[in-house]
């Protein structure tokens, strides 16, 4: 099968185009057939080893499983001798940050992790997107302990993070008030942003709102640029470790840190995630944006508009 592989970390040209074998799956593993996949933030920061404390995950000097790609769609065509929740032919999407794959015609999985069966007339390219974004999103939605009617602010709201965080929010009927750039307003609108602030033309922190959960979802503002818009009791919550890891640290902090707390929740991968997006999802309530979609064989200029931190919503990989 040709697979896209990295044997090293690095830039995007660490990634090459090779033939790997087909996996056998195990007693309780599918093999699904991959027809789409996505670069996203997960894939470049494993690839990079930007952050040292990812290697303690994937390999401290080199990669353990050598083929990205967190997020899938697909179809099954073997199953293991002990699967019982899908069976050959099922369309399924998910999603896997321990082994990755999907950047590759074939993967295995384990029927009990976050995979769940495409919802009808959903095409694969769209369903691959479906988990990433949303299912970091939801892990700190959940975390914040938001409640309907109150206020958040999504800041970065145009990332796959923010798109579907903004939507999700919405779902929940959270009052949502995002930040984003002028080319994006009407789609962050679209999205069910009760309020669009473009930061390109306006100071955000001037606003006289105050909200419950701020949440920082490209990792490039700050609690100290955002306390004064917080509510007593609020949570600011970033994706990223923030400036010398200031982030992780004054979540530590918060049970001394009075009234507004940071958190640094780490994202747990869930099946219950996965089945509660396919559920809005089929609802119409959650929609993946996507920017771009580029073969396998361009995978490594994938990587590279990833890391130029200027697209919207998800970049899709075509395996088939």
């Amino acid at each position: 099968m040709k697979a896209a592989v990295y044997k090293k970390y690095g830039s995007p040209e660490v990634v090459s185009i090779l033939e790997r074998p087909v996996p056998v799956p195990q007693k309780n593993e599918l093999l699904i057939k991959v027809h789409a996949s996505t670069v996203n933030r997960t894939d470049a920061g494993f690839r990079s080893a930007e952050y040292f404390v990812s290697r303690f995950f994937s390999g401290l000097f080199k990669p353990k499983f050598q083929i990205l790609g967190c997020e899938f769609a697909g179809e099954v065509v073997e199953t293991g001798d002990d699967i019982s929740l899908f069976e050959k032919g099922d369309r399924v999407f998910g999603f896997d940050d321990d082994k990755f794959g999907g950047h590759a015609e074939y993967l295995t999985i384990k029927e009990t992790k976050a995979i769940a069966l495409i919802p009808d007339e959903m095409d694969y390219q769209t369903a691959s997107a479906l988990s990433e974004g949303a299912q970091y999103a939801l892990n700190f939605i959940k975390a914040s302990g938001i409640k309907p009617g109150e206020n958040a602010l999504v800041y970065g709201a145009t990332g796959a993070i923010g798109t579907a965080a903004v939507q999700i929010l919405k779902y929940l009927n959270v009052n949502v008030t995002a930040v984003a750039n002028t080319k994006n307003i009407q789609l962050i609108k679209d999205l069910g942003a009760d309020e669009v602030i473009d930061y390109l033309k306006e100071d955000f922190t001037l606003t006289n709102k105050r909200f419950r959960f701020i949440f920082d979802a490209v990792g490039k503002t700050s609690f100290s640029k955002t306390k004064h818009l917080m509510e007593n009791h609020a949570i600011f919550i970033s994706t990223e470790p923030g400036k010398n890891g200031v982030n992780i640290f004054l979540a530590l902090a918060a049970p001394f840190m009075g009234k507004r707390k940071v958190l640094f929740p780490l994202p747990q991968t869930r099946k219950e995630n996965i089945e509660f997006i396919k559920k809005i999802a089929e609802e119409g309530k959650f929609k993946p944006v996507i920017d771009r979609v580029y073969p396998l064989e361009q995978i490594v200029e994938a990587h590279k508009y990833v890391e130029t931190h200027e697209k919207t919503g998800n970049v899709i990989i075509a395996i088939r």
